[in-house]
């Protein structure tokens, strides 16, 4: 009941039968205004960096998807390791990493297999795990908004409630009609800093889950390949 009357009078007060967001942020403290610009920005960058990773980890699924295939089927392993493969594609980059590793141990033969073997696992997990930090690397930001935004648009709030009150001083009325403005301009941008901020935790937690499950991926084709050149060394 108090929220249908608290709209219906900031409507009153602002000549129009609905709130209107555009007039909420004119009508706005310049303040105010400044945070609700701030989180509609972060907003958009949050948007743009959810579709981006969505695009970046279907192509990369793919690519790696068909390298994989490649790979095991093919016979000459070095030809599949070309340096442009390695440019674009994670798997190719971290058998890469795996065989590079192998043949600096074994170019002098009679190598301890033992140390190659671990160096060879190190430089592998190494790899995997620079994918994954770069994969994950603007993520950041999104669990950043969905910290901050709300806290930046309760402060935008806490910023109009003040000045509804220097409004009632000025005024010398405490009527609704003469709060209610000021205090759903505040209330907006508290539900800016929600608008910002939800999507951008919903997505990081999603898309953190995303990168843990690409990292661990990539872990099982390294140790695959891993296995592989242990197999050559015992040869060796």
């Amino acid at each position: 009941m108090g929220l249908t009357l608290l709209s219906a009078a900031a409507s009153e007060a602002l000549g129009s039968t609905r709130l209107d967001p555009l007039e909420l942020f004119l009508d706005a403290d310049i303040i105010v205004q400044a945070v609700m610009v701030g989180l509609i920005l972060a907003s958009i960058w949050s948007w743009a960096i959810i579709i981006a990773f969505v695009l970046r980890v279907g192509k990369l699924n793919g690519t790696s998807r068909e390298y994989e295939l490649d790979f095991w089927s093919s016979n000459d392993r070095e030809a599949a390791l070309s340096k442009s493969k390695r440019q674009a594609i994670p798997s190719a980059r971290v058998a890469g990493a795996g065989l590079d590793e192998w043949r600096r141990s074994t170019k002098n033969g009679s190598p301890d297999r033992a140390a190659t073997r671990e160096r060879i696992g190190q430089a592998m997990e190494s790899q995997v795990a620079e994918e994954a930090d770069e994969l994950a690397g603007k993520l950041t930001f999104l669990a950043t908004t969905g910290s901050v935004a709300p806290f930046v648009g309760l402060f935008g709030t806490v910023w109009g409630i003040m000045n509804s009150f220097f409004q009632i001083g000025a005024q010398q009325s405490a009527s609704l009609a003469v709060v209610a403005p000021g205090i759903a301009e505040a209330l907006f941008a508290t539900a800016i800093g929600l608008f910002a901020a939800i999507p951008a935790v919903i997505f990081y937690n999603r898309f953190s889950n995303t990168v843990n499950q690409y990292e661990a991926k990539l872990q099982r084709f390294a140790d695959k390949v891993h296995a592989g050149l242990s197999r050559e060394l015992d040869k060796a």
